[in-house]
């Protein structure tokens, strides 16, 4: 199996697990779950695949991906209330499932000889618009755009530091390993220490 393969499967596990939590946050189904892990797990790697022109979609060449969605799903329908915080959990494994799919995308990108704003552009969209597209559905406020936090900001320094790698030719693999640690440093680091861009504020008109 390829390191690419290998973060895609990575990726999809833990972000349909993120999905999950949040269904049962919502209270849905175990359709509803299933429906909110696929999309979540797969979602940000479709947009990819979608716009490299990969044919056929990562998901529909190998269904195991769909079926690792699906399962995850299955497992937290019948253990959810058995944590402690579900919201907690889900900020957490958010914030790998966020460092594995940058390099997933990355990865995909680097695969196919993608320019470097490309490759950085595939490592963004693969890791943030699976989490994006959960939270819109359910109806909260997405991860991605909470006020100040480190996420999208963490994205591009991960896919950055893959093309950066690429670059001195360090060999991708390593590449790889480098763009998920700075990922998720940088959103972890926003997680426990309260890393955060400055934030627009607007000053009352003058009289």
């Amino acid at each position: 199996m390829s390191m690419v393969a290998l973060l895609d499967y990575g990726s999809v596990l833990i972000f349909a697990i993120t999905g999950a939590l949040v269904a049962s946050r919502a209270q849905l189904d175990l359709v509803g779950f299933a429906f909110i892990a696929s999309l979540t797990a797969l979602g940000g790697g479709t947009i990819r695949d979608l716009l490299l022109d990969r044919n056929p979609i990562f998901w529909i060449a190998n269904p195991t991906y769909l079926a690792v969605a699906a399962g995850a799903a299955l497992i937290i329908f019948f253990t959810a209330h058995l944590l402690e915080s579900r919201l907690r959990a889900l900020i957490w494994l958010d914030s790998f499932a966020l460092a594995i799919a940058v390099a997933a995308g990355a990865g995909v990108a680097l695969a196919l000889d993608q320019a470097a704003v490309i490759v950085i552009l595939m490592g963004m969209i693969t890791g943030c618009m699976g989490g994006l597209m959960r939270d819109v559905v359910v109806g909260e406020v997405p991860l991605i755009l909470k006020q100040g936090e480190l996420y999208v900001t963490a994205a591009f320094a991960g896919a950055a530091t893959a093309v950066l790698a690429r670059f001195y030719l360090v060999e991708t693999p390593l590449a790889l390993l480098a763009c998920a640690a700075v990922a998720w440093v940088l959103r972890a680091g926003s997680l426990w220490f309260g890393w955060h861009l400055p934030v627009y504020k607007s000053t009352p008109p003058k009289t």
